[in-house]
């Protein structure tokens, strides 16, 4: 039998963590301290206490006094991409993107100093790296990861690299600040970035931002190939206007299901 809230075995202090993860939706990404104190009905002081603490464990982060849910909810299930929408979102763009270039397409988000998989399209090529939602990579090392950290100021690039990566993946690039700075502020002027094996020997990509209302960038997806199969000219020319396109058509698919009216909960 499962515990009430008021019986022994009922640990209150989680259903309270879970309230707060709860309370983040599509029509609701950012949440300030207050907003989550009326969605869960918590006392204000819980609420940030609850919040600074899922912050600490990666679960939520702060931009502006605003907090967001982060992809390490997809360790604890599927939360994260249904408070998202990001995969039903994104699924068909992928796809019409995929039909197009035959090549596997996918998403991705930053967490710490790694990007980690939100979503994927694959085609039955040989690729040197086993990709799947939920798998994390160095973010310098790749086109979507530049992409997401070109999108930081100075100093919030200052402190996410000086994160450990928990990808367990060591790159075949060396981490060079001043080539990483370099490439950030072209990347910031040209609007997409690509990797030529950097991260692994035959893997070559490219990747564009996707962004929410305001212009930020929340999430990057890219067009991965066969460095012996697909050249860099053919990528940048047959394959980026295509991912470039599918990127604007998620942002604006974004954008729009955000502005959908949600319905509350009747008061009983």
């Amino acid at each position: 039998m499962r515990p009430k809230p008021n019986e022994p075995d009922f640990v209150e202090a989680l259903a309270r963590g879970l309230k707060v993860i709860s309370a983040f939706s599509l029509s609701h990404l950012a949440l300030s301290v207050s907003d989550v104190a009326a969605a869960t009905k918590l006392a204000r002081p819980t609420t940030r206490r609850l919040l600074l603490t899922l912050e600490s464990l990666g679960y939520v982060r702060a931009v502006n006094g605003l907090y967001m849910l982060t992809p390490k909810v997809l360790e604890l299930g599927t939360a994260y991409i249904s408070a998202q929408g990001m995969w039903d979102i994104a699924r068909p763009r992928l796809e019409a993107l995929v039909e197009k270039t035959k090549e596997s397409s996918s998403m991705s988000q930053l967490v710490g100093s790694d990007i980690v998989y939100t979503a994927r399209v694959p085609v039955p090529k040989i690729i040197g790296m086993s990709v799947h939602i939920g798998t994390r990579f160095p973010a310098y090392a790749t086109s979507m990861g530049r992409v997401l950290l070109s999108d930081l100021s100075a100093k919030e690039l200052d402190a996410v690299l000086k994160i450990p990566s928990e990808s367990g993946v060591v790159p075949r690039l060396k981490f060079v600040r001043k080539e990483l700075d370099e490439s950030l502020a072209e990347i910031r002027k040209r609007g997409w970035a690509m990797s030529d094996e950097q991260l692994s020997f035959g893997i070559r990509s490219i990747a564009a931002p996707v962004r929410d209302a305001s212009g930020r960038i929340i999430a990057a997806v890219n067009v991965t190939v066969n460095a012996a199969e697909t050249s860099i000219a053919v990528l940048k020319k047959d394959h980026l206007p295509l991912l470039i396109g599918t990127a604007a058509s998620i942002t604006s698919d974004f954008a729009n299901m955000a502005l959908l009216p949600t319905t509350r909960p009747l008061a009983p």
